[in-house]
């Protein structure tokens, strides 16, 4: 994607007041990382297939792990509706084991395929030419499948403009005075929804960014505050 030109834990200091979340700010944070790793071209998949799946199995563990497991259902071409809704429970969960807590994903999975094939006759395509707001709340009646995953993948694999909340989202601007603690997931996504342009591909890269910036500097304990991109962003109004 082209530029857009659009020590110690912070995170036991409170802000004496948040700091206001404007389109100007949040831009600013977006161009800083960019122009520091520049474009991290997410998400890694062949197809919109791969890319739900891989939703799926990235819960709760590192992309390197799922990696393990999406090559193993492409030797086994399972990398389809079709496959994945016939194969058998345990055959599945063998195939998805790197990724961990495989029995339960196996169940997350053919929940998800089967009521894509249920609901969209096992078209993508289809599925995602819901409107978006609609399309969101019927995913996120399926069981198992939350609001991370939900997101990750009407983004990622339908190009819809919504920005996906995590851990990692939280952690950073709970630290710069963005968010507050008491924020649930809904509260901080409605501040970048409302703040920032609705561009899939601006959210698409502005969410890589953010994990990219979480993993190499502002860990959960010990960041690396002195060396991040937002070093010299002033965290308090």
């Amino acid at each position: 994607m082209a530029q857009r030109k659009h020590s110690t834990t912070l995170t036991d200091i409170p802000p004496p007041r948040r700091r206001a979340a404007n389109p100007t700010r949040l831009l600013s944070i977006y161009n800083r990382l960019f122009a520091r790793f520049g474009p991290q071209r997410w998400w890694p998949a062949e197809t919109a297939c791969e890319m739900i799946v891989g939703a799926v199995l990235t819960q709760n563990t590192a992309w390197r792990n799922v990696e393990k497991a999406i090559a193993n259902l492409r030797a086994a071409n399972l990398l389809n509706l079709v496959a994945l809704h016939n194969i058998a429970d345990a055959d599945l969960a063998a195939a998805i084991r790197p990724s961990g807590f495989f029995n339960l994903k196996t169940l997350r999975l053919k929940a998800l395929v089967g009521w894509i094939i249920e609901r969209h006759g096992g078209s993508i395509k289809r599925m995602f030419s819901e409107e978006t707001a609609a399309l969101r709340g019927e995913l996120l009646g399926v069981k198992g499948i939350g609001p991370e995953t939900v997101d990750s993948i009407l983004l990622y694999a339908g190009q819809k403009p919504i920005f996906v909340i995590d851990a990692y989202t939280r952690r950073i601007f709970l630290r710069h005075g963005f968010i507050a603690a008491s924020d649930d997931d809904a509260a901080v996504q409605h501040i970048f929804m409302k703040s920032l342009p609705h561009d899939a591909a601006l959210f698409n890269e502005y969410h890589a960014l953010i994990v990219r910036t979480a993993k190499d500097y502002c860990k959960k304990r010990k960041p690396n505050c002195d060396a991040c991109p937002l070093a010299d962003l002033p965290r308090w109004l």
